[in-house]
């Protein structure tokens, strides 16, 4: 997983807990911490989850590399 992919997973992860928030108790934290839903810097936090989360759908189809990689055979020597 890049680095960016990272950073997209941590964002999405903040958005996915700050709608359990809003959905369970109506409490909208970024909105809290950053002055509102209107202001700027709301926007643009809500944004950056936004691309986050299309980021994070490319994963959905990434194939799984553990899976396609054959299980490796050991060969020992024989005595």
């Amino acid at each position: 997983m890049s680095g960016i992919q990272r950073i997209a997973l941590v964002l999405t992860i903040i958005g996915a807990i700050n709608w359990g928030l809003i959905g369970f108790f109506q409490f909208d934290l970024v909105a809290a911490i950053f002055g509102g839903q209107d202001s700027a810097l709301s926007r643009i936090i809500y944004g950056l989850v936004g691309i986050a989360g299309l980021i994070n759908l490319g994963l959905l189809f990434k194939p799984n590399e553990e899976l396609e990689r054959e299980p490796e055979t050991e060969t020992r020597p024989t005595r």
